[in-house]
């Protein structure tokens, strides 16, 4: 009887131990693999690994601290989106009567898309000769969010935010180099330059040759200057202006080929039909795949639209954060849906509560095929050895790194993991591997 006590007392005392120093392996590994690392010692790091089937953490670093998240904040987006759209998103409404149509848009970002090549709202368009008229009283947003590096207007990554995207609101400007022959039977190189869509805006051409092709757009007009570059071929992506539905209109003109015209909200009425143009899913998993701002912000534009029949950033996550989120263990600054303005703040354990929080609600198997795996989207080349293990998103800024998501371990453990990296003075990509090779050891550990 004695026996069999101490050999209960022993187990018990095993299994405490091994329970007590998981967070001690943590902690080492997170100081050699993370901390301590050159480059990162003086940076500012969150660390937050979960349990949910014990509800305990199991190791915290930081993690009531706030930091910038980058894309991380995509996860808020997307949370947004699985909650308020339905499982197709809405491309257009619309009432209609006997000859005319009258329109209003929905923040749709896949219209004219060069990723989609199947656009049901312009198949409708094209197919229907009533009298197209469309209102943008809807709109209640600005075009570049709150706390966006303004320079960056010519990015490709910082499209601006419309009623009625167009095209992802970019203009594809391609230069092919052809050999050509010249009068005196010289062979010579000739730039040839076309634009998708074609576009009747202004475009000046640099008299002189430059080492790379690129498009310059003035600031606040839709106007281009191109400069010829030595590339074979080449594509470069810009921004347009989009001043509301005007330049969408504009490009919408040649496409449909008709005019869409703008009214005052009181000439209209008011739409009761719907045209749905991809589904949900599809385009989130692009979205996150991708890290695409562009379809970020729309996702929570088009939440905002569902939820109060109008489009505002504000006023969509100010209610999102008093209603379904009103339970985040710190209380998060949430400016943007991308994650492109450093206004965002958020802890480590934020993210934690919202992906415990999006799995019991949408379920692990829908999250799990939006969110990129190992080798995959922006995860692509990295946790090679870890297929089906890790579902994340990433996030990068200047000086910030950041990866939040879910890990199965080789033993069959799930966890939930957030690691923001903010003020680093070294190369994203060997934060990345700092990151990764810390997840990875967490992976083997468990």
């Amino acid at each position: 009887m004695r026996l069999h006590t101490q050999l209960v007392s022993l187990a018990v005392l095993g299994i405490f131990l091994s329970a007590c120093s998981t967070p001690k392996k943590l902690k080492r590994s997170a100081q050699d693999l993370l901390l301590n690392q050159e480059g990162l010692q003086h940076a500012h790091i969150g660390i937050s690994v979960y349990d949910p089937q014990k509800g305990s953490y199991l190791y915290n670093y930081q993690a009531n601290k706030y930091f910038v998240p980058a894309s991380n904040t995509k996860l808020f987006s997307l949370y947004a989106a699985l909650k308020y759209l339905d499982d197709s998103i809405p491309g257009i409404r619309y009432a209609e009567t006997a000859d005319s149509i009258y329109l209003e848009a929905t923040g749709d970002p896949t219209l004219l898309h060069p990723d989609y090549p199947v656009h049901p709202v312009i198949d409708w368009l094209k197919s229907n000769r009533k009298e197209l008229v469309i209102h943008q009283d809807n709109w209640k947003e600005k075009e570049l969010g709150y706390g966006w590096s303004w320079d960056d207007f010519n990015s490709s990554y910082m499209p601006e935010k419309s009623p009625l995207p167009v095209y992802g609101n970019t203009i594809r400007w391609t230069q092919v180099l052809e050999k050509t022959e010249s009068e005196d039977g010289a062979i010579v190189n000739e730039a040839f330059v076309y634009s998708e869509p074609e576009v009747s805006w202004k475009v000046n051409f640099n008299p002189s040759k430059t080492a790379s092709f690129s498009v310059i757009r003035d600031r606040y007009t839709n106007q281009f200057t191109i400069s010829e570059g030595k590339e074979i071929l080449r594509t470069i992506e810009i921004p347009f202006v989009t001043n509301g539905v005007f330049s969408a209109l504009d490009l919408l003109r040649d496409t449909i080929g008709r005019s869409i015209l703008l009214v005052p909200v009181e000439n209209t009425r008011k739409a009761d039909k719907i045209i749905y143009s991809q589904l949900r899913d599809s385009v989130l998993k692009t979205m996150m795949y991708r890290s695409d701002n562009f379809f970020a912000e729309q996702v929570l534009l088009m939440a905002a639209q569902k939820e109060f029949g109008w489009m505002n950033t504000y006023k969509i996550i100010d209610t999102l954060l008093k209603s379904s989120l009103k339970g985040l263990p710190d209380p998060p600054k949430w400016v943007d849906g991308s994650g492109l303005s450093r206004y965002n703040l958020f802890t480590p354990q934020d993210f934690i509560w919202l992906l415990e929080k999006m799995e019991k609600e949408m379920g692990r198997e829908r999250v799990f095929s939006i969110l990129p795996g190992s080798d995959q989207g922006t995860l692509s080349n990295y946790y090679t050895g870890m297929a089906g293990a890790i579902h994340a998103k990433t996030g990068t800024l200047s000086g910030h790194v950041a990866i939040s998501g879910y890990l199965t371990t080789k033993k069959g453990t799930n966890l939930l993991f957030s690691v923001l990296v903010n003020n680093h003075q070294t190369s994203a990509v060997k934060v990345r591997r700092s990151v990764e090779a810390f997840l990875q050891k967490l992976w083997e550990m468990n």
